[in-house]
């Protein structure tokens, strides 16, 4: 069910990411989510951290080992006999917030749920291993995920007398997957699932990301992508003559002197860049009250006005300007776009490191089962210069997985669960037309008890955040429409 004002529907267009991870912190690098990484909010008194032992491998019955699980409770809304709600985490810390606030918590308080949200393994708190080694990340899967959910949903069940109360999950951008593959491969355990901004088809090369990118920008104004494509193809030319980087490190407020020694040098730089456009888009007007939120004011709306003020110069000024503005945003002295920098960082194994927070373990997600590298390989979108090479090539250098591996992984993860053939019940996917995530999700029903719900103007996981009264319609449409959905299936 699409609920849309009158105007094209993009999801047309194209059949197509953090942290959003929106049932986690938000986290970092180049996957959902792309802003720099947000601190976890402290923690209220009510969102008292728990733990859980799980197994470190569901799957080999001779590996005894075992590891705690961080997860919490809100038993605010609970009513004896009431539905029980599973917040999944993703790649990112767990984020109390949403013990606190949210549209899930709306839907509890009517139907008098029981809240549970448990954190993914290897993220925020729940470390499996003594370090992030390549060796220890082979416990990282969706599977295991899942399989933690299913031991979590079994023992809670039995320990608090939950066995035969209905079981709903919850999910936003990479927990939504996990959401509708939770009801897909253990439907004796959860009811019904809300699987929010799915990308429940992996794809290795993903530019339909930024093509969704160009239609969405060119949403708020026409000319507006065709500005920053401009401007990056501006910026690709003076890249070729090295007497410009001192300039270009000036006008960018780089931390260190430009080098491009190797193209993927140039493909961080220029990515780094564009992610600023790729953020903001992923999410615009982004639920800024909620705790877990962004923060920051910055809206496509905001991006295109910038690019379209011809008084800041041609442009390649322009784009200058947006990202000072992000700099200023977001409190940053300079920008670090060196990719020896990045390598770095992501290949310390330490949880102490500084892509510990969700970084090394996400990319490596994408090495072993997703994909979803937002590439410049389409001539429909503005930017240039970071090809799927450049993507797929960190999954050697970070952890010595093959371009071929990667394709093999990516095809048995959508065999292994359907991809955009899913075949279950009771799951919902909503998505959002300006999300660029829409384009590997479900945006038509497949069948009347795996309807989707198209909302017209909004992006990553909008459904998922607090009501406000500046929402629109359509977004307040989905919401209530999404709990009459629930309703009929607890009835179930």
């Amino acid at each position: 069910m699409a609920f849309q004002t009158a105007g094209p529907d993009p999801s047309k267009v194209a059949l197509f990411f953090l942290l959003c991870v929106c049932a986690a912190a938000q986290g970092s690098y180049r996957g959902f989510v792309r802003f720099s990484q947000v601190q976890e909010p402290t923690q209220r008194a009510e969102s008292e951290e728990l733990w859980f032992t799980q197994k470190l491998d569901h799957f080999n019955g001779a590996d005894s080992r075992v590891w705690k699980q961080r997860y919490f409770v809100n038993e605010a809304f609970y009513k004896p006999g009431g539905p029980v709600f599973l917040m999944i985490g993703g790649e990112g810390p767990a984020n109390p917030a949403w013990m606190q606030t949210g549209t899930w918590l709306t839907y509890a308080a009517k139907l008098g749920a029981l809240c549970l949200m448990l954190e993914h393994r290897f993220y925020g708190k729940s470390h499996p291993t003594k370090d992030l080694s390549t060796d220890n990340l082979r416990f990282l899967s969706s599977r295991q995920a899942l399989a933690d959910l299913a031991h979590f949903r079994t023992v809670m069940g039995q320990t608090r007398g939950l066995t035969n109360r209905k079981w709903v999950a919850f999910g936003g951008s990479y927990p939504g997957s996990l959401a509708a593959w939770f009801r897909l491969k253990y439907p004796h355990l959860v009811h019904a699932s809300l699987a929010t901004s799915a990308p429940v088809y992996a794809a290795v090369n993903f530019p339909e990301y930024l093509e969704v990118v160009w239609r969405s920008l060119a949403s708020e104004n026409a000319e507006c992508p065709v500005l920053v494509k401009k401007a990056s193809d501006s910026l690709v030319e003076r890249l070729k003559d090295p007497k410009t980087f001192d300039n270009i490190t000036k006008d960018f407020n780089l931390c260190s002197k430009l080098q491009l020694q190797t193209e993927m040098d140039s493909a961080y730089f220029l990515e780094t860049l564009a992610g600023t456009f790729m953020d903001v888009v992923q999410y615009n007007e982004d639920n800024r009250d909620f705790e877990g939120g962004l923060g920051t004011n910055i809206t496509i709306k905001v991006l295109c006005s910038v690019m379209g003020d011809a008084s800041l110069g041609d442009p390649y000024a322009r784009y200058v300007a947006v990202a000072r503005l992000m700099l200023d945003t977001f409190s940053l002295k300079c920008l670090d776009a060196s990719f020896n920098n990045y390598v770095r960082d992501m290949t310390n194994t330490s949880w102490d490191g500084p892509a510990a927070g969700g970084g090394r373990q996400w990319v490596y997600q994408t090495c072993s089962e997703f994909g979803f590298y937002q590439s410049t390989d389409s001539p429909n979108q503005p930017f240039t210069g970071f090809p799927l090479g450049y993507q797929v090539q960190q999954c050697a250098d970070f952890y010595n997985i093959s371009a071929e591996q990667v394709k093999e992984a990516v095809a048995q993860t959508n065999e292994y669960y359907g991809g955009y053939k899913i075949r279950s019940s009771r799951i919902v996917f909503p998505n959002g037309s300006i999300d660029p995530w829409h384009a590997l999700g479900i945006t038509q029903d497949i069948t009347a008890d795996l309807p989707a719900v198209f909302i017209k103007g909004t992006a990553h996981c909008a459904n998922m955040y607090p009501a406000r009264n500046k929402d629109l319609p359509q977004l307040s449409l989905a919401r209530d429409h999404i709990f009459i959905l629930l309703q009929q299936w607890l009835k179930q």
